[in-house]
């Protein structure tokens, strides 16, 4: 379940991350309608920059739960700021059963969770090859996923300090399985999604 005393800490982050997106980026978005307005949600999308959870994070209404390497909280201030944004730690290098619990129960509240299913950031841009971990918290909960597209919008970026981005969020998708080869499958269907959404913007 969320922490009510993170809540107040979280708003006013992203109210100010609001600002500043609207501020710096002369952003768009593109299928809000696809998110409910209750209900758990998985939302996987690809992932090419730092910013990817912040413009995920400020385009919904709704709080979006997302794991972050445990190495990050280990600095100062940014610890707090990324707990504040509802990150919550995971250890990439061996199977960490409590990020995972935190997944689990979160869903199994009705929140939103956000997944980058390549697991480090494309410095080309192109999809990598995903995990399977959006895959099998969709098929244990039976949680919708929410295909989205982050995009480099290509030009002069505004005061030169960002890149433009442009989110774009496709229909909802339901998956089921008992096997890691329909994990696989399901995980290798995201990904496709995404592409279709990246190749709608291109």
């Amino acid at each position: 379940m969320p922490r009510e005393g993170g809540l107040i800490s979280y708003r006013i982050c992203r109210a100010l991350l609001r600002f500043l997106v609207i501020s710096i980026w002369r952003w768009d978005i593109e299928g809000l309608e696809n998110i409910p307005a209750d209900g758990p949600v998985i939302i996987v999308a690809n992932h090419i920059s730092y910013w990817d959870p912040v413009l995920i994070g400020v385009a919904l209404t709704r709080r979006v739960f997302f794991m972050g390497k445990k190495e990050l909280f280990a600095i100062p201030v940014l610890g707090f700021l990324l707990k504040s944004w509802g990150v919550f730690p995971v250890d990439r290098a061996h199977p960490d059963r409590g990020a995972i619990r935190r997944a689990l129960d979160l869903l199994r509240s009705g929140q939103i969770i956000g997944i980058f299913p390549e697991g480090t950031r494309s410095k080309t841009g192109a999809l990598l090859p995903p995990s399977t971990g959006a895959a099998y918290f969709a098929i244990r909960t039976g949680a919708p996923v929410c295909p989205a597209a982050i995009i480099e919008v290509k030009g002069r970026t505004s005061w030169g300090l960002f890149r433009r981005l442009s989110l774009r969020l496709g229909p909802m998708m339901s998956f089921a399985g008992n096997n890691k080869e329909q994990a696989d499958e399901a995980a290798g269907c995201m990904m496709f999604k995404i592409q279709e959404l990246i190749d709608l913007q291109s």
